[in-house]
């Protein structure tokens, strides 16, 4: 049964004003939806194939495509471990904002590195204990790409 068909008898059974909701689709282009839904500041968007059948198992009809936003926030920690990809604990307009792993080839990590040496010491943030983390003095500064429609940092790069 084409999708189409399908949407029409799952909005029959799912009734209006409950928790579970029926999702209208969206009339236009993939890229115009996408415009949308990164404009309203949404976390992304999941779509299916105009006319596609029904199939289990993986299948390239199903999309799930993300929104995401950079910006500069202050590096205020760092917390590393043996075995364990290092991460910077980041504050955005003093708010701690969550951490972001790093994933820069030798040299680039080297460097960061280098100069988080000489902000090492800086005070606890109030409310915020994070094992292992060593708390840096004001004054690192890092851009970090993460998904939109949360306050946290969520997948952060």
């Amino acid at each position: 049964m084409p999708v189409e068909d399908r949407r029409e008898i799952l909005q029959a059974l799912i009734p209006t004003g409950g928790r579970i909701q029926f999702s209208e689709a969206m009339p236009g282009t993939g890229d115009a939806v996408y415009h949308l839904v990164d404009q309203a500041g949404l976390e992304g968007m999941v779509s299916k194939r105009k006319g596609s059948s029904y199939r289990s198992g993986p299948t390239m009809n199903w999309r799930k495509i993300k929104c995401y936003t950079e910006k500069e926030m202050d590096i205020i920690g760092v917390q590393r471990e043996a075995g364990k990809p290092a991460m910077v604990l980041m504050a955005d307009n003093g708010r701690y904002a969550g951490g972001a792993f790093v994933a820069f080839k030798a040299d680039k990590r080297q460097r960061l590195w280098d100069r988080v040496q000489g902000k090492i010491g800086g005070p606890t943030p109030i409310g915020l204990k994070k094992a292992k983390a060593e708390w840096l003095k004001p004054g690192l500064v890092g851009s970090v790409r993460f998904l939109k429609g949360e306050e946290k940092l969520r997948t952060p790069r």
